[in-house]
């Protein structure tokens, strides 16, 4: 994978930002705690942040930290409080750590912040420190399901110039979209159908099934 972007911030910089973020969304919309989130279908806002919290445990434990005790039951608001606890422990130790010690995390509580805002019918921000480090993220992942099936590689853009490569070798063809479709399209949030009307240069036939890897899958019907 080759890439033409600003330098990602470190995980320990984008972390508390999502948390922060999503404390200002959840915090004042307590009506909504049970809403049903699109993207992931199965999950509620309330639960959509227990996995964010359990998530943030499990890190913590394996940078040698304790996690307080369980706490299944905690509403919206303690659950923040919670991941609050947590995640500065984690912050200090994912600072220490350095490198890319914990960007899979970030990744993917970057993803859900998109998807309770989207649940929300909150815009996504225009700018958000963590985006950088969860598309590298994506990025390699999606790579890595191009050149395991064999396809010819993708070059991957955005309106503002960005570029990365998927897969190994000199792009055959171009996928062009604004930053967040393509983040979105990525992190397995856009069906076959939105994906196949993005801009490419070439039939996107052949690439479509790469869409699907890791824990990703393209919904059956039109994400958001």
């Amino acid at each position: 994978m080759t890439a033409t972007r600003p330098v990602p911030a470190p995980d320990f910089v984008g972390y508390p930002a999502v948390r922060h973020g999503i404390r200002a969304l959840l915090g004042g919309r307590p009506g909504t705690h049970r809403r049903r989130v699109p993207a992931c279908p199965e999950w509620t806002v309330t639960d959509v942040l227990r996995h964010l919290v359990a998530i943030a445990e499990r890190v913590l434990e394996r940078h040698g930290g304790t996690p307080p005790a369980p706490a299944p039951d905690l509403a919206v608001p303690e659950l923040l409080d919670r991941w609050d606890d947590i995640g500065e422990d984690l912050d200090r130790r994912l600072a220490a750590a350095g490198g890319r010690t914990g960007e899979v995390m970030v990744m993917d509580a970057y993803t859900h912040e998109l998807d309770l805002r989207a649940a929300l019918g909150v815009p996504p921000p225009v700018e958000h420190v963590a985006w950088a480090p969860s598309f590298e993220v994506l990025v390699r992942g999606f790579s890595g399901s191009v050149a395991g099936r064999g396809l010819p590689p993708l070059s991957l853009r955005t309106p503002g110039g960005s570029a990365w490569t998927a897969g190994t070798g000199r792009p055959v063809a171009s996928l062009t979209a604004p930053a967040h479709d393509l983040y979105r399209a990525l992190a397995g949030r856009r069906s076959l159908t939105q994906l196949a009307a993005l801009e490419w240069s070439a039939a996107p036939g052949p690439w479509l099934p790469a869409f699907s890897w890791g824990p990703f899958v393209p919904p059956p019907r039109p994400g958001v």
